[in-house]
């Protein structure tokens, strides 16, 4: 018995090991890309890892072929507009699913299910046609909009909120607390947990999307970084320094989000995705 416990330990260490190398592997290796000078051979057999002579002059070539940072702080508004809208949207759609009592919940609930399996190029034309109707075109309200609640954040809030005991509410009520204390004072200092998950899902799409700012955005001062940095890979495709250089900073702050937020991250799975 004690082999076969050791044996299946090692086999989950080798997987886990193997996961880590095929997921952390490629973002390790453009880091060093970027690192890399340009006397330094990144195609050569056996390939080398770590730089020889480490330089951030990649970083400064990015700056200095693109207006990085303005694109960056465009995406950033964007990224923290979109988990302002979702966290709060998605904690009172949420609330709403699994506490009130209202004729319609069943089928609002499905709504939100039947919204998750529709293709978002299936919609996009009607997304386009709706920004140029109200005027958000070209404008990051209009990237911002379309995002601004997602179906999956409002069913994760669902599941964390059902979990909470009805107890605890039900002695808030006794004691004269009304719909919103319950949801301010009770419901959602339990679930901080899953808010962090749904801020982290939001933070990343808004920040990574790529195809929407592109549908919608036309005028290159307002591009958002993933608009911006597909002209390093048009213009410069073969400095793949440069690409590189631009890759690190557009997932760095991906990278410190989840560092700040993982406590909060793992326990809000659990809090949201165990009780449907």
């Amino acid at each position: 018995m004690t082999r076969v416990r050791r044996g299946e330990l090692v086999l989950r260490y080798v997987l886990l090991l193997a996961v880590l190398a095929l997921t952390v592997g490629p973002f390790l290796w453009q880091l060093s890309t970027s690192l890399k000078g340009p006397t330094e051979d990144i195609y050569s057999s056996p390939p080398t890892f770590l730089p020889q002579h480490p330089t951030l002059h990649n970083y400064e070539r990015v700056s200095e072929t693109i207006p990085v940072w303005d694109y960056a702080f465009n995406s950033l508004k964007v990224a923290t507009a979109n988990v302002v809208t979702n966290c709060v949207g998605a904690a009172l759609a949420g609330y709403a699913l699994a506490r009130l009592r209202y004729r319609g919940r069943r089928v609002a609930t499905l709504a939100f299910i039947l919204a998750m399996l529709v293709p978002v190029e299936g919609i996009i034309i009607a997304q386009f046609t709706t920004m140029r109707e109200l005027g958000l075109n070209n404008t990051l309200i209009g990237v911002v909009l379309p995002g601004c609640i997602g179906a999956m954040n409002v069913l994760l809030m669902r599941n964390a909120f059902l979990n909470l005991p009805y107890e605890i509410e039900e002695a808030a009520y006794v004691d004269g607390a009304n719909v919103w204390q319950r949801f301010l004072r009770i419901a959602v200092p339990s679930v901080r947990g899953t808010l962090a998950v749904v801020a982290i899902f939001a933070f990343m799409g808004a920040w990574d999307d790529f195809l929407w700012p592109l549908i919608v955005l036309s005028d290159p001062s307002k591009f958002t970084l993933t608009i911006g940095l597909n002209y390093l890979h048009g213009t410069f495709a073969n400095d793949e320094r440069l690409v590189a250089a631009g890759t690190v900073i557009a997932v760095a702050p991906l990278i410190a989000l989840f560092a700040c937020l993982q406590r909060y991250f793992f326990r809000g799975v659990g809090e949201g995705a165990v009780k449907g």
